[in-house]
């Protein structure tokens, strides 16, 4: 799953420590978000869109082998 998470924190200044505390994760987390190595659950990808004031299918997009 492709997604807009780094490019979104860089607009908003925020660093990966922010957003995670922010939305209840760890730093780690993120950064598996940001490389793709890990999906985030339904609840987490609404919290992250919500926290960017964007709709979730702004900042997720399904790949095709997804």
């Amino acid at each position: 799953m492709k997604n807009t998470i780094k490019v979104e924190r860089a607009i908003k200044n925020v660093t990966q420590e922010d957003l995670a505390k922010h939305i209840g994760v760890s730093r780690q987390t993120i950064n598996a978000m940001e490389k793709g190595k890990y999906v985030p659950s339904t609840v987490l990808a609404l919290k992250i869109a919500k926290y960017f004031s964007k709709a979730v299918e702004d900042i997720f997009e399904l790949e095709d082998q997804d």
